[in-house]
């Protein structure tokens, strides 16, 4: 049985709308602007290793796209050459009513009911399912029961607007909180199961 597990990037206030700046959100690029070297280095080595060691992605559309535009040569210097390659050739199941052609390899396009089919891929996926972005899949996921973990690396800014992660979620979840850590000088690592 696969452990769906989402994995995060949000700012203290738990924006995680336009961390590269590249929406045009106003208060885009939180990512790069509140850190140093050495917290985007520790980030790169915990993304990388979380990358490697799960055995499919799970996306939505909009993220799909995203990713896929990205992943050329310079995913590589971005995050790591390891992180590049695995994104590129793990497997990969999108969420999606619209999309045709994902135009990245080893993609499937879950065009179902959501539930019924992520809850098949649990069962079909001995391993970590991860989730990047997709925060409309997520609160489904949430919403439906079918998460099982949240990594949670939170940036120390405050913007006071913005998409935050638990938006519009329409079900209490409790979390139990698993670990916590420092990473780099100033980012915070958290891990959560949900249940």
């Amino acid at each position: 049985m696969g452990k769906i597990v989402i994995s995060a990037n949000a700012t203290l206030d738990g924006v995680v709308q336009d961390p590269d700046g590249e929406e045009g959100f106003e208060c885009g690029g939180w990512f790069h602007r509140f850190v140093g070297r050495r917290d985007l280095e520790a980030w790169a080595v915990r993304e990388t290793a979380e990358v490697v060691g799960a055995d499919a992605l799970l996306l939505g559309r909009r993220s799909t796209e995203w990713f896929a535009s990205r992943m050329n040569e310079d995913a590589a210097d971005r995050v790591s050459p390891e992180w590049a390659d695995t994104m590129n050739n793990i497997p990969k199941y999108v969420v999606s009513s619209t999309l045709e052609d994902p135009r990245w390899n080893n993609t499937v396009i879950l065009n179902g009911d959501a539930a019924k089919e992520i809850a098949e891929l649990k069962r079909r996926v001995a391993g970590e399912i991860l989730v990047y972005g997709s925060y409309q899949l997520i609160r489904t996921l949430i919403a439906q029961h079918l998460a099982d973990e949240l990594r949670l690396v939170v940036f120390p800014a405050v913007l006071g607007k913005g998409l935050r992660l638990f938006d519009e979620t329409t079900a209490e979840q409790p979390l139990h909180p698993l670990d916590t850590r420092k990473l780099g000088d100033g980012l915070l690592f958290h891990t959560y199961t949900f249940g």
